[in-house]
């Protein structure tokens, strides 16, 4: 006993801790990889190429130049039209979100560069109350465009929305018409809408200005649709495939016309946009 005692004090003793924060789980692989590598690797997974969710700022950084983007209209504020109440105030939900992300709502918009190319550039953040479509979240996505067409300059919606809002009702489902015109608008004016999809994308917002894009890319095995897979198989009675809403799934049937990676996104958007949208030579 004295034995096993010591002995087992000994493996104790050899047991390394792993600093918490360090390493990171794969949710699709399920590898434990080194933290470092994967913010290295622009938060996809080296094994697999599975694609992490990132923040909304994160991926404006990683499409355009380093200190480029301007945001702008960053004071537009929900307010609480219905004075709702779920399990908590709306009013204090949107606190609580403002505090979380440092964001006033889920969206921003603004102008940036990409390689020396001006474009306007609007997105949505999933962290803040799910990426959901609010009064605000239209009407900059709206003014996006507006600007873009002002100034004769490509606009680039990155999405990662749950849908509408609806602590906010019809001025939530409103905000579909209301962006979806301004998209109309903007394409009038002969300006270049590409529109990036990221996991997830679904509701209103796959219902509106997400799929209105003169080029729809998304990033690989991103989830879009309008319902989910659970609430569609119980409405038609039938079992729907594994990659259902998934990029490649939608890419086979022609609901999105490219995939590409975080790697790529910078390169294929600024090649699409030259190709699209050369800018006028001087005489």
């Amino acid at each position: 006993m004295a034995w096993f005692k010591k002995h087992k004090e000994q493996k104790t003793e050899k047991k390394v801790k792993i600093p918490e924060g360090l390493w990171v789980k794969c949710d699709n692989c399920k590898e434990i990889i080194y933290k470092k590598e994967i913010e290295k690797n622009l938060h996809v997974c080296p094994k697999c190429d599975y694609h992490f969710r990132i923040s909304l700022l994160e991926r404006i950084g990683f499409l355009v130049e380093p200190g480029s983007f301007e945001s702008i209209d960053d004071d537009l504020l929900s307010n609480d039209p219905l004075k709702f109440n779920d399990s908590i105030p709306y009013a204090k939900r949107l606190e609580s979100n403002k505090g979380k992300t440092s964001m006033n709502d889920a969206a921003l918009y603004g102008t940036a560069l990409i390689n020396s190319r001006p474009v306007c550039i609007a997105g949505i953040d999933f962290s803040f109350m799910g990426g959901s479509m609010g009064s605000v979240v239209g009407e900059k996505i709206t003014r996006a465009a507006e600007l873009a067409a002002e100034k004769n300059l490509p606009l680039i919606t990155i999405t990662s929305s749950g849908g509408a809002r609806m602590q906010e009702g019809m001025f939530s489902l409103m905000q579909m018409a209301k962006a979806s015109a301004a998209i109309g608008r903007l394409k009038d004016s002969g300006c270049l809408y590409i529109s990036i999809l990221s996991d997830p994308t679904f509701g209103g917002v796959t219902a509106s200005f997400a799929m209105l894009g003169d080029i729809i890319i998304a990033e690989p095995k991103s989830l879009i649709g309008f319902a989910g897979q659970r609430v569609i198989e119980q409405t038609i009675k039938q079992q729907l495939p594994d990659n259902f809403q998934r990029s490649e799934f939608l890419m086979e049937h022609g609901m999105i016309d490219l995939i590409a990676s975080r790697k790529e996104m910078k390169s294929t958007v600024y090649t699409l946009i030259s190709h699209f949208m050369p800018e006028p030579v001087e005489s």
